[in-house]
């Protein structure tokens, strides 16, 4: 039973467990995608019409993704606005799994002749019911009229061009992971199913198994509805100290990635992450009557992830 609430759908209760998401296998497939530049082949789709203003290059790292953008701005090349960069991962059919499509940090309409544009988005591999070789295909389009520019590298059809090829495997060695306590049940995005979240009380507790070394923690999170309460401030503790502290504004996603030291885990076999928000709001008592959910709302958690790697 699905119910919705001002934010998305509330479905039963799942706890998101790293151990089933794919991953990128490492190996020779993944060496070979570490440093792919694009390049003209003799075997690639039928080359667009127009000249090519950029060469993509993309990087790949483990699960989360650490993928690294590098566009070489051709001699000559005009931006007459600023154009989204196309990031869609394939299976090999050709189906999409997921996209990062994105703004580029520097707007594409300040990118200048033979200047290179290089940055890193952390992109959390969504559960897909997919295992074997995936593709990264890149483009840059317009969001007015959806205009794609051409590219120097392997043109796929439609403007868009294989960047990278790496294999999804199912994941076995990420740390075990409970949202224990403090946590609402999770939702789903009312118009994307792959997009889902669980909202924290005051105070959430984050289990997982103590990899007896240092960690990272990678934490996606946001706070909606900008009507509804001011900034919060966030504070994640350790074995009783904190790893990090901050404070969010209402609308603003962020990605944190504390260090967890294994000093502070203890040496149960499980060990704790203990989230607390200042600030709570319930949206019946403060949307005006525009909205009936009665729960007292922290921060809305995307991911919650510990990498021991």
């Amino acid at each position: 039973m699905r119910r919705p609430t001002k934010f998305g759908t509330i479905r039963k209760p799942l706890i998101q467990n790293p151990v089933t998401r794919p991953i990128l296998r490492t190996g020779a497939l993944a060496a070979v995608s570490l440093a792919l530049v694009l390049t003209s082949l003799a075997c690639r789709a039928k080359e667009p019409a127009g000249t090519a203003v950029a060469t993509p290059t993309v990087t790949l790292d483990h699960d989360p993704l650490e993928i690294t953008y590098k566009f070489v701005v051709a001699p000559g090349a005009t931006f007459a606005q600023d154009y989204h960069v196309m990031a869609h991962v394939v299976d090999t059919d050709e189906e999409m799994m997921w996209t990062d499509d994105h703004m580029p940090p520097v707007p594409t309409s300040q990118w200048k002749p033979g200047q290179t544009i290089e940055y890193t988005r952390t992109v959390f591999v969504p559960v897909f019911p997919y295992v074997g070789d995936a593709t990264i295909q890149v483009g840059l389009y317009s969001t007015t009229d959806q205009k794609r520019l051409p590219l120097n590298g392997e043109h796929v059809g439609q403007f868009a061009y294989k960047a990278a090829h790496f294999q999804l495997a199912p994941q076995t060695d990420n740390l075990f992971t409970v949202f224990k306590d403090g946590w609402h049940p999770a939702e789903t995005a009312q118009k994307d199913s792959m997009i889902d979240w669980q909202w924290t009380k005051k105070d959430a507790t984050l289990a997982f198994k103590n990899p007896k070394k240092d960690a990272v923690l990678y934490f996606d999170l946001d706070s909606p509805g900008a009507n509804l309460h001011g900034e919060q401030h966030v504070t994640v503790t350790l074995g009783g100290q904190t790893v990090d502290e901050f404070t969010l504004k209402p609308e603003e996603r962020v990605l944190r990635k504390p260090k967890l030291p294994a000093a502070q885990m203890g040496g149960d076999e499980m060990t704790e992450l203990h989230i607390v928000v200042d600030k709570t709001f319930v949206p019946a008592q403060v949307s005006g009557g525009s909205s009936s959910d009665p729960r007292e709302l922290g921060v809305r958690v995307f991911h919650a992830y510990v990498d021991a790697r």
